[in-house]
């Protein structure tokens, strides 16, 4: 089974069991945490596919905080050709790290 959620401003394809890496989230490691923005919900059985519109009645995934972190750092280069103009800039991404326990819908 698997399950399509919006977090963050973007969609995660996530299984149950899986890891998923989504923008910060609050809260400590080890703790659980439930996510009901879902989008859509496939598995094998007769059910087939479930879709939201836009999000699917009753859905939530349950799963618990591995990891809290940063992701690796990213160079932002401007420039502009003939003008001497150059600026360089870093970005480093705070991400949260969930293992998926439970997909309910």
């Amino acid at each position: 089974m698997y399950a399509v959620v919006r977090s963050g401003g973007k969609q995660y394809r996530v299984s149950q069991g899986g890891s998923v890496r989504v923008e910060r989230l609050s809260g400590d490691v080890g703790s659980s945490i439930t996510l009901d923005d879902v989008l859509m919900i496939g598995g094998e059985g007769a059910d087939g596919v479930k879709v939201g519109t836009p999000t699917v009645d009753g859905a939530q995934i349950t799963g618990t905080i591995v990891a809290q972190g940063r992701g690796d750092k990213i160079r932002v280069f401007k420039m502009k050709r003939r003008k001497g103009y150059r600026r360089t800039q870093g970005h480093r991404q705070d991400y949260t790290e969930i293992r998926v326990d439970e997909i309910r819908g």
